[in-house]
């Protein structure tokens, strides 16, 4: 017997991470019936980190085979009627196209810190920090540049927008998503007038022709009708072709969105820490912060409310590959230990280390960090003489290196007197049990949550946010509090003082020694 039978009021939340696109489907409840996925890794060519539009596309279809395929072995069909779908991906980046909607460049992603020059020098013109990875400072980046397909810029946007703009034909983008793309004015939920005029006053702009204002996808807010979904869609996104043109979509999110709403962190003084191939905080803020900072993202909630942002480009890579050389050597030992069992006992080894990891310390970084100042990375594992150097302090300074540059920048958070009631984790870094939220907790000093639902992360929510489209005269903080998560399971790490303190020590040994990881990448 089916364990559910299809009625066609299911939503679908699909995201675009950095390792791997997967696919959420929910009931009417928001509660998961199946998901489907596919692995890819981003790629460094011609010094630019980029994903090829190919794999775009095959992986969707790949990951939403998979889903079907589950959905029919369960119902005895495909999926052809859905109430909503939702996409998101990684925030930022760049994808411009011509008037004929042709790709210009290859997708220019988040984790490139190609920008700088551009970044300073918006952040200095808006009074507003624009991070390099944010699309404003890629397009203006390459105007600086004199690339040759500035020129013929019409469209510009995220790979969520692009997607969306792909099944549906409309340019448009969730206010979340948007955020990352150029500064938001929140009380009008749209990008800031004021400097959308000193964007294309800039001389360089002018010459180009470039009105930005018209080449900005349109911003639209949680609970927005974004479109519906077309033939063209269908043959993209369904090999079988099974599924029904016509179902609306809600607004293309980041996945700085949909790791609020998963974590049911949209109301003010509320937070979540997002942790897998990168790491960002998240927090809702009661007031403005008092000066601009460099290190910190002014971002927004899917629905407009103003975000501090900390975002670090490296966490889990380094730990993986780490983790990948225990797994070979337990191979070749002849045991018989699964992937999953070896993260849990390296992970469980951790808590018997040193709580300032004894004098070793670990840096993760695969690309550059700005909030650290660095421009370029190299992986690198550091002990002192005298070190306490055992598998437990390895694996502990494995997970503190995930959250170290993240430490940096709460730092300014806590000295602007930002409060935070509630944080929530979720990504790779939380999946074992308990020690990546302990960990975490005595790094911010703060209480860390996990909900039971977060294992399934963006996807699902941005499921959710595609099943709350179709929710009228309700706020999605209510939708969230009263109906997603009314009885939900979690559970909470408090702050122990002696994590608190170990890991203030690590960070002091951390600091001093960025002067050899920037000697690193400056001389190999």
């Amino acid at each position: 017997m089916a364990k559910y039978v299809l009625s066609g009021n299911e939503c679908l939340g699909i995201e675009f991470g950095s390792t791997r696109i997967k696919l959420v489907l929910v009931d009417e409840n928001c509660g998961i019936l199946e998901s489907g996925g596919f692995t890819w890794e981003n790629r460094l060519e011609n010094g630019v980190w980029t994903y090829h539009t190919d794999e775009i596309w095959s992986g969707l279809q790949t990951a939403y085979s998979e889903l079907n395929e589950k959905v029919k072995a369960e119902t005895g069909e495909y999926i052809k009627e859905l109430a909503s779908i939702g996409f998101s991906a990684m925030m930022h980046g760049y994808l411009p196209f011509d008037k004929e909607d042709r790709l210009l460049v290859p997708f220019r992603t988040w984790r490139n810190t190609i920008t700088g020059e551009a970044a300073a020098e918006l952040t200095e013109l808006f009074g507003f920090n624009i991070p390099q990875r944010w699309s404003i400072a890629h397009l203006y980046q390459a105007i600086l540049n004199g690339e040759e397909h500035v020129k013929d810029v019409a469209f510009f946007t995220t790979l969520a927008g692009y997607v969306h703009f792909m099944l549906t034909g409309e340019k448009v983008l969730g206010i979340g998503d948007a955020s990352g793309m150029f500064p938001i004015d929140s009380n009008i939920n749209d990008y800031d007038a004021e400097m959308l005029e000193k964007f294309n006053a800039l001389p360089k702009v002018k010459e180009n022709g470039i009105d930005i204002k018209a080449i900005l996808p349109r911003v639209l807010p949680a609970g927005a009708n974004a479109g519906r979904l077309t033939e063209k869609g269908v043959s993209l996104l369904d090999k079988t072709n099974s599924l029904k043109a016509g179902i609306p979509l809600c607004p293309p999110e980041g996945d700085a969105g949909t790791g609020m709403t998963a974590t049911n962190s949209v109301t003010v003084r509320t937070g979540n820490v997002s942790a897998g191939t990168s790491i960002f905080a998240m927090v809702v803020l009661e007031n403005a912060l008092k000066n601009v900072y460099e290190e910190i993202d002014m971002v927004t909630t899917p629905t407009g409310k103003p975000v501090a942002m900390v975002h670090c480009n490296n966490c889990c890579t380094d730990l993986d590959y780490w983790t990948k050389i225990f797994t070979e050597f337990a191979k070749l030992s002849g045991g018989e230990l699964t992937k999953p069992q070896i993260y849990d006992l390296l992970y469980n080894a951790a808590l018997d280390g040193d709580s300032d990891c004894g004098g070793v310390v670990n840096f993760n970084y695969f690309s550059g960090e700005p909030v650290s100042h660095t421009d370029d990375g190299r992986p690198m594992f550091l002990r002192t003489q005298g070190a306490k150097f055992s598998l437990a302090n390895f694996f502990r300074a494995q997970i503190y290196s995930t959250m170290s540059t993240l430490k940096i920048g709460m730092k300014i958070l806590e000295k602007e007197n930002v409060k935070i009631d509630k944080l929530y984790g979720h990504g790779g870094l939380f999946k074992t049990p308990v020690v990546g939220q302990r960990l975490m907790a005595g790094a911010v000093n703060a209480p860390v949550s996990v909900m039971k639902t977060a294992g399934e992360g963006g996807a699902w929510g941005m499921a959710v946010l595609a099943r709350y489209s179709l929710e009228s005269g309700v706020s999605l903080e209510e939708y969230l509090e009263n109906k997603v998560f009314a009885s939900c399971e979690s559970s909470t790490e408090y702050p122990d003082a002696k994590d608190v303190e170990g890991f203030e020590k690590y960070m002091k040994l951390y600091e001093k020694a960025l002067a050899v990881e920037k000697a690193a990448y400056e001389s190999i």
